[in-house]
Formats: structure tokens, sequence, C-alpha cells
């Protein structure tokens, strides 16, 4: 038996519908033995007593009746164990969500996306033969069994003895070719994720494939792959056609057995018809239990390989949980300024910190701009801010308070946030933009449009504001995209502002448009913008020049300039390469 200790513990949550199952079960295995002595009654008078019709209907209506209770608690079992497995993924499929949520996106970023969507999808799938039918059968396998060596034993000592000696056998067996196929099972779970998630990669890196020639060898990969995948199958089915045949066949063995030393007990006038009928009714039913035992086994399988995988994101180390202060209200990361104290992050595997003993301020109502080559800590600045990721050391407050203890909801819900590169969904442009507020109204988000300069794109759109935008926002311009993100700032109208340079990859005269829309965006609040051109920000209350995780200038356009180093150089080669 392979009853994996993390997912038993789910059931506890739920446990009223297993326990009617298993209870449920058992009465039916009680209707199989007494279905069994009214239809060896109903044999024995019949061919051996040569009862009439009369006095066999008592008999038929008890076996019919016992039958139909017998059909009823089995399909009760089912259907409550199957309940219980359907409230168990839901619950598994919410926590898996709520998890990837709190660990956010730089997690989602280190794993291939086919591989999470496989785990949540089909890994949550799997485990429905695991708690529907092997975990159920786990107490059927126990019940059953003695039940009907209970009621063999008095009348036929003998064969109760040899079903006693021979029904270890089936345990035995499964386990041993169960370890065989566990690792086999967890191998091709382990190849379906990697092939998963290589197969979608593939398929979005297509255009660039193509473009360099590669897609016919990406296809004999992808081929190669799905071969590997192919055998990892056809190995586990093996073992389980392998397993299923040795558990048959002890079982016909035993069955066989029964069967010769009953004949030859009747005919030494040892065992009446009756009793012998009985006996060998219920012998197959007493190996069945365990047989199905093994079948489920392999079913249930699939769903512990997969649930390593789930609980490998369930265990996953997330940001430590927050406590409510009453600190967070409306505007209140825009009424105080931010600390950066003692701040240090190190990414797992790094040989130097991306951020080491930042010390800074970012003003209230003002705007700072972060700047430095790449990789010197900009972004991992950022995403400390938005808490994304938690600091190794040192600490990020807001009037003395630690950002950790405000609500992650009332922290994000201050917070307007433009990247460099926003994600739209395969939706309505209208429903891509009220995601920064889905209760604005129609003269909110029009006003939102007129800011951005996407009013007269609207216009033109066959279906306006409900025309479906493609995956990623496939159907827009680069410089459309940024324009839907400057909307949802605007429509969001959150009192901290923080801009990852959005006119970066942009021409000269969208750049303008764009800037004047950020300008207006900017108006009063806190901004932090990470900038890459850096004429953008000279007009900027504070620019932080970061290198190799360090602040190493801080100042005006003017202070930075005059006093040379990485901005006034930096600043110089732009204005070069403009001429």
């Amino acid at each position: 038996m392979n009853i994996d200790r993390r997912l038993f513990k789910l059931i506890k949550e739920e446990r009223a519908p297993f326990i009617f199952s298993v209870i449920s079960g058992c009465i039916a295995s009680g209707m199989l033995v007494t279905q069994a002595f009214y239809l060896s009654n109903v044999i024995d008078s019949a061919f051996i007593q040569k009862l009439g019709i009369e006095k066999l209907l008592p008999l038929l209506e008890f076996f019919a009746l016992f039958s139909a209770l017998r059909m009823f608690f089995n399909w009760a079992s089912h259907a409550e164990a199957n309940r219980g497995t359907l409230a168990i993924r839901k619950r598994i499929f919410s926590l898996l969500i709520e998890k990837v949520g709190t660990l956010g996106p730089i997690y989602t970023r280190s794993i291939q996306s086919g591989r999470l969507s496989t785990t949540l999808l089909k890994g949550v799938e799997a485990l429905d033969a695991y708690y529907s039918q092997y975990i159920p059968q786990i107490f059927f396998a126990l019940f059953t069994p003695i039940l009907i060596l209970c009621t063999i034993f008095p009348g036929d000592p003998i064969s109760g003895t040899i079903l006693l000696v021979s029904a270890p056998l089936i345990p035995l067996f499964m386990i041993l070719i169960g370890k065989s196929a566990s690792a086999m099972t967890e191998k091709q779970w382990k190849t379906m994720s990697r092939m998963s998630g290589y197969f979608l990669d593939v398929l979005q890196g297509l255009p660039t494939l193509k473009l360099f020639a590669q897609s016919k060898a990406q296809r004999d990969s992808i081929e190669k792959t799905g071969e590997t995948f192919r055998h990892a199958t056809m190995r586990v089915l093996k073992i389980a056609f392998l397993s299923s045949f040795t558990l048959e066949l002890v079982g016909t063995i035993g069955i066989a057995i029964i069967a010769v030393g009953i004949g030859f007990r009747i005919l030494d006038g040892k065992l009446t018809f009756q009793q012998a009928l009985f006996v060998l009714l219920l012998t197959p039913d007493f190996y069945l239990p365990l047989r199905q035992l093994g079948t489920k086994f392999h079913a249930g399988m699939e769903g512990v390989s997969a649930s390593k995988e789930i609980f490998d994101i369930l265990e996953h180390t997330s940001p430590a949980t927050v406590k409510e202060t009453g600190f967070i209200t409306q505007n209140t990361a825009g009424k105080y300024p931010i600390h950066f104290t003692d701040l240090s992050y190190s990414y797992p595997g790094a040989t130097r910190p991306a951020l080491d003993g930042l010390n800074i301020t970012i003003p209230e109502g003002k705007t700072t701009a972060i700047i430095g080559p790449s990789g010197s800590g900009k972004s991992t600045m950022i995403n400390l801010l938005l808490r994304f990721q938690e600091p190794s050391q040192g600490s990020i407050t807001i009037n003395g308070n630690p950002i950790q203890d405000i609500p992650l909801e009332g922290w994000h819900n201050q917070i307007s946030w433009v990247p460099q590169h926003p994600y739209l969904f395969n939706a309505s442009l209208k429903e891509n933009i009220l995601l920064a507020r889905p209760d604005a109204s129609e003269k909110e988000v029009n006003s939102a449009l007129i800011k951005t300069g996407l009013s007269n794109f609207v216009s033109l759109l066959p279906e306006g504001l409900d025309t479906i935008i493609g995956e990623q926002g496939s159907r827009l311009s680069g410089g459309e995209a940024q324009r839907v993100a400057l909307a949802r700032a605007f429509l969001k109208n959150a009192p901290l502002l923080i801009l990852d340079e959005p006119t970066s990859h942009t021409d000269p005269e969208l750049e303008a448009a764009l800037r004047n829309s950020m300008e207006e965006l900017m108006q009063g609040r806190t901004t932090v913008i990470i900038a890459h051109r850096l004429e953008t920000i000279k007009s900027a209350n504070q620019i932080i020049v970061v290198s190799q995780g360090k602040i190493t200038q801080c100042g005006t356009h003017n202070e930075l300039f005059n006093a040379g180093g990485f901005y006034h150089d930096a600043l110089l080669l732009q204005q070069e390469k403009t001429l």
C-alpha cells in the first residue's frame, strides 16, 4: 500500500463523504454475503430438495431485496467518494492558485509555464483516481475478506484456512511489483511535465525558430521527446499488466484449490450442497477486493507522482504572513516617505547579492528615478517595493511601519505599476483596461482613453472597446499596448506610481506622446521610475545611480551631471547617438 501522508491529511477537511463511502461499501459487502446465502439456498431448494415455486418465492424475494440493497450501497459508496474527491480537488486547486499568487511573478518566471500549467490542471485531475478509488478500496480490501472469512470458517474451516494462507500472497506480490510501478510512474509523470513545458516553449518561440530555420530540428526533438514519453508509458503499462496477471493467477489458483477440496468433501458427505455452494460463491469475492486494490493502486500512482510537484509548490518558501496593523489607509503610500534601510537581497545560487545594504529615502509626492547598468539591481529594488520578493536583510518602511506588516492586498491597492512589457489578456480591450478598477464608470474609462491617446484608436476598431485584442495583446502594436498600461494607471488613480520606462523601445514621436501622458499621470503622486532614456528624467526630484547592488550616486540632474560618473557619461553617450 502506498499512502502519501500529505495527501491523506487533506481528507480530514472532507472526511464526511469518505466515511459515508467506506460505511456504504462495508454494508454492500454485508449484502454480498447475505445475497450469496439466499442464492445458495434458492439453488439448493430448487435442484436438490425439489421444492415448488411457492416455497422458493420468499427466498427469491429476499435474494432480490439484498441484491437491490447491495446495488444501492455500492452506488452510494462511489457517489460519496466522488463527492469527497471533487471537494478535495477544488481545495487543492484553490490552494495552488493562492500559493502561486503569494509567490508572485518572480516564482512563475523561474519555472517553465507549460510545466506549471500541467501541474495545476493535469496534476490536480490525476488525484481523482487516488481519492475516489484507491483510498476507499484500502478499507474494502481489509473489511470484505475478514467478513467472508468469519462467515466461512464456522461451516468450512478447511476452506477458511486455505483462504487465510493464500490471502497474504496478493498484497505481497502487489508490494513487490508496486515498488517498480511507483518508480516507473514517477518517471513517466516527470517526462510528461518536461514534455509539456518544452512543447509550450517551442510553440511560443515558433516565429524565431522559423526565422533561424530551426523549426524542423525542434520538430524532430519534440518527436524524440514524445517517443521517450511513449516508452515510459508502455513500461508502466507492462508492469500494470504483469501485476494484474500475477494477482489474477494467485486468486485463480486459490479458487481452484478450494473448489477441488469442496468437491471431495461433498462426495465424502462432510459438506452439504448448500454449504459448498455458499463457500464457492463467496470465494471469488474474497479475492476480488484484494485484486481490485492492486488495480486501483496503479490507477492512483499517477496522482501520487503528480502530488510531489503539487507539494513542491505548496511547500515552497513564501513571504512571511502579514499582520493587520490598521496603518494602511487610503493614500497612505502617498502621504509618507518610503525608507530603504540596510536593504539586501540575494537570488538563490547567485555568487553576489543583487542588492547590498541600500540606504535611501523616496520622498512623498515627488519623482525618484533609478538608473544603472544592466544587472545593477534596479528591477530588484522595484520587485521588493512591489513585494514580489522579500528582503534577505534590512527593511522597507513607511512612516516607520515595515511594509511586510501591511496587508498585501491593501498595499497593492495603492500602487499603479506600468511595466516595460505590460501583460494583456485574450479578452476585450475594455476588460483589459478595467482590470485596474472593475467598478469604474464608462465616463472614467473614456477619460483614461483620452488622457493616453487611445480614444482615436478605439474609434477605428470594428467593435470599439469590446474588440478582442488577442493573447498578450497580439493585435496591438507595442505603443498601443503601452497606452493600455497607462490607461490602467489613470483609471486606478493610486497615490504611488511605479514606471518601468515604457518609452524605452518606442520611436521619438510615440515617445513624446507617451511622455506627455506620463507627466500628467505623475502629477501629485509619489513616483518611482526606472529610466533607460536619461533625457526623460532630467526633471526628476531625485536620481539614484545603482551599480552592482549598491548606490553610487544620488542627486538631481544638475548635481549628478556636474559631479561626473555614470550619469554624466551615459547622458553624453545617448545625446551623441541622437545627433
